[in-house]
């Protein structure tokens, strides 16, 4: 018996819920490797980010203008990625939209979390950001994977 052509790769339906292919469901490792992926594009996100910070630094830009441009920088780059690579969806202005609010969101929400851990839980800033930075990117990941590039019609 020969599998689809599209054995690998899951299939949504118009609510963006996993449909069977072939009469199988699809694989469970795939969600694993998305989020292998999402963690592999945030990595050179950040990368890329601070690569642009530091360079805008050099070159004379106010820090509190450096920090934002530089995270507009990586957000792009994780869109492009994302879309493509991780989560292979469909380019629309509606998931633009929803990546810049989930990317938003993920912001307030890890300066959110620093604070509380700094202010309230006592930990150090730079443990406090370790600390945020999981249950973060675990949302953005869902946020992403639910709602940005769910392929809906």
């Amino acid at each position: 018996m020969t599998e689809p052509q599209d054995a690998g790769r899951p299939v949504t339906g118009k609510r963006g819920r996993l449909k069977r292919i072939g009469g199988r469901a699809p694989r469970p490792d795939h969600f694993v490797q998305q989020l292998g992926r999402f963690l592999v594009v945030g990595l050179g996100n950040t990368a890329l980010s601070f690569i642009v910070y530091r360079l805008l630094l050099a070159v004379g830009t106010w820090y509190l203008l450096a920090a934002p441009l530089a995270f507009a920088v990586g957000a792009v780059n994780g869109f492009i990625f994302n879309r493509l690579w991780t989560f292979a969806a469909r380019d629309s202005m509606r998931a633009r939209v929803l990546y810049v609010a989930v990317a938003s969101l993920g912001a307030v929400s890890s300066s959110l979390l620093v604070l509380f851990f700094v202010r309230v839980a006592g930990v150090g800033r730079v443990w406090a950001y370790v600390a945020a930075i999981p249950p973060v990117t675990v949302g953005m990941f869902a946020a992403n994977r639910v709602w940005t590039f769910s392929d809906r019609s």
